[in-house]
């Protein structure tokens, strides 16, 4: 009673879909999916007296947080039976995470066994924590219900129509799906449908990557050859890319997740690939272990090599001769646009604080427009939160076509957050996971910059003048 803050505390598909059915719903959940400092200080710096952490899966992300908010209720003087039930945990019957949940005396909500957790919106995993934070849930099993009578049909089937053409770009130049929300009303659903197409269709030198845009006005959404466009909403009226765009989708969000897994499912066969397996995401969590124990958490010693530039509050660390003997900011990040292969794209992944940091989100469209002006031909740019993009694009990253260009940002931390029973600071995890995928990216011969920002704030508006 009087726990109406609720933190979700998970990664992956589970999160994503979580966020998108509260935030359309206008409810208030708080998604943590990071392990940042700055962002988990902020949400403990709230009201604790509200607060239910509910733990949904046993990545290190929602493991660590757990420690972390476990220490935080103690240290507010709840102990025992009372602060065992601030935790709600969401998990399959008989697993490691429901014995130790049970063991202690958090509440226990058994998941549905053996689903994935990218085809799992519908599912105890998102539903639970969105339900708690005060969504009809069962108004968005009723709007899925209504249109799985469709999806039976061999003919007149939306979710057919939508596999058949993402399998057929996939196989084809079109390569590329750019994914624009116009008035859809499903705010967040772009980046759940971004975790879906990649993690599903992104392996064995196959797939089809996803990028996400602002708006059908945004740069990137242009008409070219290697894209398949999607608008999420109706068809604008007025002339221009998004009346020229193949596809617009529209409805309700308990139908559009059904949609959606059926039609990337129906891809999947098409392209020849396992839609609910990650052979390529194990890399970088095994890097990542690797250098927590290799100096018991603290930075690796790539971190003490000198940058190859620094300007103002920004470094740029590069392989040798990356940067083209670029002496300005601005020209290392055209050097950067320059390395992106033909037919490929370039990935910005911040390691940042997602509220604070908000500001990094700008880089994508200012990115895509200066590639466009200077290259012959213009790259599609994503972008991704760290380390939520690890669970979202980074099977694509690892697994599709390996024609990708990176680019990493991390952050100066000010005030870390240690993780009780671990050798390591939040910080220090976080470090270790951007490190760690950065070595995989680039063992697979990817370019690949990392920027680091000796004041967070500072740097990202350098970062944005530099591409003005």
């Amino acid at each position: 009673a009087g726990l109406d803050r609720i933190v979700l505390a998970a990664s992956g598909g589970a999160a994503l879909a979580a966020e998108a059915i509260c935030r359309t719903a206008g409810a208030e959940l708080t998604v943590l999916d990071t392990t940042d400092p700055h962002e988990v200080s902020g949400v403990l710096a709230g009201d604790l007296d509200r607060t239910l952490v509910v733990v949904v899966g046993d990545g290190v992300e929602a493991e660590s947080l757990r420690r972390v908010f476990g220490r935080a209720f103690s240290d507010a003087g709840l102990g025992g039976a009372e602060l065992a039930r601030r935790f709600a945990v969401v998990a399959e019957e008989g697993s490691e995470l429901a014995r130790a949940a049970e063991d202690v005396g958090h509440h226990f909500i058994p998941a549905e066994p053996g689903v994935d957790d990218r085809f799992g919106a519908l599912g105890a995993r998102s539903l639970v924590p969105a339900a708690l934070a005060g969504v009809d849930v069962g108004a968005l099993l009723d709007e899925a219900s209504r249109l799985a009578a469709a999806l039976r049909q061999p003919y007149d089937n939306p979710a057919l129509a939508l596999g058949a053409a993402l399998g057929s770009s996939a196989l084809g130049v079109r390569d590329k799906l750019v994914i624009a929300d116009h008035g859809s009303g499903l705010a967040g659903f772009a980046r759940w449908a971004e975790q879906l197409v990649a993690g599903a269709l992104g392996k064995a030198g196959k797939g089809l990557l996803p990028v996400v845009v602002e708006d059908v006005d945004a740069p990137g959404f242009e008409l070219a050859d290697d894209l398949r466009r999607v608008i999420l909403g109706r068809r604008p009226d007025e002339p221009g890319p998004g009346r020229e765009a193949g596809i617009s989708v529209a409805g309700p969000l308990g139908a559009q997740f059904l949609l959606w897994e059926y039609a990337v499912a129906v891809a999947a066969r098409v392209i020849g690939v396992n839609p609910f397996d990650e052979p390529d995401t194990g890399e970088s969590r095994a890097s990542t272990a690797a250098l927590l124990r290799s100096e018991e958490g603290t930075a690796p010693t790539v971190v003490r090599r000198p940058p190859e530039l620094v300007e103002g509050a920004v470094e740029v660390h590069a392989p040798q001769d990356a940067l083209r003997g670029a002496r300005t900011l601005t020209e290392a990040l055209e050097a950067v646009l320059a390395d992106v292969p033909d037919g490929g794209y370039l990935a910005v992944l911040a390691y940042l604080d997602r509220a604070g940091g908000a500001a990094a989100a700008a880089l994508r469209p200012l990115l895509a427009a200066r590639g466009a002006a200077v290259r012959r031909r213009p790259a599609p740019v994503t972008f991704g939160w760290g380390p939520r993009y690890l669970h979202t694009a980074g099977q694509y990253h690892k697994g599709g076509p390996l024609n990708g260009a990176f680019l990493q940002i991390t952050g100066a931390v000010t005030g870390d957050v240690p993780v009780p029973g671990r050798p390591y600071s939040l910080g220090e995890l976080q470090l270790a996971q951007a490190f760690g995928d950065l070595r995989v990216l680039r063992s697979l011969g990817g370019p690949a910059v990392r920027l680091h920002l000796r004041d967070r704030a500072e740097g990202l508006a350098q970062l944005a003048a530099a591409l003005n």
